[in-house]
């Protein structure tokens, strides 16, 4: 359990995040917007649409919790994690954030598909280090557990999605982290290397220092968060233990 006397790592303050999208389409066009933004309300007029993501949300994290992250798809969750890791800036309020947070999110290479395998892992490592040291170790370690073998030098956009999938998870669970936000839905969909990358993801998780979890697996949940957050139309309705968090959501979905 966290140390409540200790500084938070991560402290939101009255955050809402606001995600407007300028249009002057049909009203199909803002049917997409709807059934693809993730999560929140959308406010529209003849000319614009806002989605409004999180509302007005105040909460305090300390290192070493395991929170897990539960709501219906659209709730909330995937906004929330984007947040918390910097790819999306608060509309108002503020956040305060001693620890770097590393995010499971996006599914595919930031970087262009015209870049080998090789090339790919070297600008992960960049990125995440600021410079080459202990690379060669990394990328021997991505490439066999990856098995990609003399692939890895051929360009990424050659890749089956199996191939990339594998490569991608091979990246990002390589190197441990203090403080990982999770999608669940991230993973390598390549139906033979599934079981392989199921225990490295475990591992990989029983090893992070804090952990934000989005899973509709109740059995994930339970093994690895200890608290729960429970989303509906951008906001948080309960912070409580897992176990009363997960009664939360089943009710919800019963009704």
């Amino acid at each position: 359990m966290a140390n409540k006397n200790t500084l938070p790592i991560i402290e939101l303050k009255k955050i809402s995040l606001n995600i407007p999208v300028i249009s002057s389409e049909s009203k199909s066009l803002k049917k997409k917007i709807l059934t693809t933004a993730s999560g929140g309300l959308l406010v529209k007029n003849k000319k614009k649409a806002v989605i409004k993501a999180l509302r007005d949300i105040s909460i305090n994290f300390y290192h070493g919790e395991r929170i897990g992250l539960l709501g219906h798809n659209g709730a909330g969750k995937s906004s929330f994690l984007r947040l918390i890791s910097g790819i999306y800036f608060p509309s108002e309020g503020e956040l305060v954030k001693r620890v770097k947070v590393q995010p499971m999110i996006i599914k595919s290479f930031i970087t262009s598909p015209e870049l080998s395998g090789e090339e790919a892992v070297r600008c992960h490592y960049l990125m995440q280090n600021g410079n080459l040291r202990g690379y060669e170790e990394f990328l021997e370690k991505v490439i066999s557990f990856s098995e990609l073998g003399d692939y890895v030098g051929l360009p990424v956009k050659g890749y089956s999605e199996g191939m990339a999938n594998r490569l991608l998870f091979s990246i990002l669970t390589t190197s441990s982290y203090e403080c990982l936000a999770l999608d669940e839905g991230f993973g390598a969909s390549d139906a033979s290397f599934f079981e392989k990358a199921k225990l490295r993801l475990e591992k990989f998780l029983s090893e992070s220092g804090t952990l934000f979890l989005a899973s509709h697996s109740e059995e994930l949940l339970l093994k690895f968060c200890k608290r729960g957050l429970v989303f509906m139309n951008g906001q948080i309705i309960l912070d409580a233990p897992i176990d009363t968090a997960i009664e939360k959501y089943n009710e919800i979905n019963s009704k």
